[in-house]
């Protein structure tokens, strides 16, 4: 994927920008859960690495694409689906959207660069408020603690709005009132963004990791709510991923980490869950029932 959105690329160069969308009921309700269970349980690691690293390289590729790609999301967005809209240079959405990064749902976390996406948003959201501020301010410390929530929870928006306020959406991204228009809306603003000389972002290495302390206070918390018997035990393993990957790992704090870092990560830790046995429970609950499982 990654080659076929690079530069030299004919499939580039034909165009002035690109919208993903869908024509069915919803824009994506995440990745092949039944495909995963069983490979898992036939302990086909490789494959499933291969498989999340392959998704890796396609969301980056839309990051990276040196023509802005405009993410037009609908109805359910879960999941990988999700991840590919967080990845686009902007998102034209319909105001009727279910948004959410679920993983943890099923005992997993995201893995195709959401969680990752995630800690650059903190990251961001926190320069906003205080550009000179260090890694461990106040400001980073709240804008990190809501999107741990936002995916630990697996929080899912009941509209484009709160999709905005759980930090899915951001301030420069539109909302279509008119399911109908939503594409003609999508490629509109590709356009606009391709006139305006569209220079797209490089893979990041100067990433400054919010690091051990501030992973330190969000275990603390997840701690805190299981003594208060909100959470299982399992729960607390899979928030504690999350916080691992969203903080850069233990480590110094404004520690300078690469995207591939935290991507890298996101895997590591996908992969360990993948051989728990609760998170195999839960996979196969949510496939037989619809519902998730609280064990």
């Amino acid at each position: 994927m990654t080659g076929t959105l690079g530069p030299e690329s004919g499939a580039v160069r034909d165009f002035e920008a690109f919208v993903i969308t869908a024509d069915g009921g919803n824009f994506s309700v995440g990745a092949n859960l039944m495909q995963l269970l069983l490979s898992a349980q036939e302990g086909e690691w490789d494959e499933v690495e291969f498989a999340v690293r392959a998704f890796q390289r396609m969301t980056s590729a839309i990051k990276f694409c040196p023509r802005p790609v405009v993410a037009a999301p609908f109805g359910f967005c879960f999941g990988g689906g999700c991840e590919m809209a967080l990845h686009a240079a902007r998102r034209q959405a319909h105001a009727e959207l279910y948004m959410g990064l679920v993983e943890t749902g099923v005992g997993l976390l995201p893995a195709g660069g959401g969680t990752k996406e995630m800690t650059l948003h903190a990251l961001d959201a926190a320069a906003a408020v205080r550009e000179s501020g260090r890694v461990e301010s106040v400001e980073m410390m709240e804008a990190l603690r809501r999107n741990f929530e936002t995916i630990a929870m697996a929080k899912v928006s009941t509209s484009a709005m709160e999709a905005r306020r759980l930090g899915l959406l951001g301030p420069g991204d539109r909302i279509a009132m008119n399911r109908e228009r939503l594409l003609i809306d999508a490629k509109d603003m590709a356009r606009e963004i391709a006139a305006a000389g569209y220079a797209p972002p490089l893979p990041r290495t100067d990433i400054p990791a919010p690091g051990e302390n501030i992973l330190a206070t969000l275990k603390m918390g997840v701690y805190m709510m299981r003594q208060g018997e909100y959470i299982s035990d399992h729960d607390v393993k899979v928030a504690n991923k999350v916080a691992h990957v969203l903080c850069g790992g233990a480590i110094t704090p404004g520690t300078p980490v690469s995207e591939q870092y935290l991507l890298d990560l996101e895997r590591e830790a996908f992969l360990s869950l993948c051989g728990e046995k609760k998170t195999l429970e839960r996979i196969a609950h949510t496939l037989k029932s619809g519902k998730p499982l609280r064990n």
